[in-house]
């Protein structure tokens, strides 16, 4: 009989300790989404980012000379790492 009533007893302090988390966490979501809307309402509206200029017509000369510069590396990496 003893070792029903310390089983009903540990049922009891379980649901107790789970309903104690579940309305500690229930209250934490509503105060942070209450924390959220406070913070919109207060905070100054973002300012709007500087339109990104488009950058100037690239020359023929430049291509090539990046193109020649990565297939020198593209080169020397393959002659190194061999398999």
């Amino acid at each position: 009989m003893q070792d029903m009533q310390l089983l009903l007893d540990g049922l009891a302090l379980m649901g107790v300790g789970m309903g104690f988390v579940f309305a500690f966490l229930t209250i934490l979501v509503g105060v942070t989404a209450l924390m959220s809307q406070v913070i919109r309402r207060l905070a100054p509206a973002p300012a709007q980012p500087a339109p990104i200029p488009a950058p100037a017509s690239s020359d023929k000369a430049d291509d090539a000379q990046v193109m020649a510069v990565l297939s020198a590396a593209v080169h020397r990496y393959r002659r190194r790492h061999r398999r």
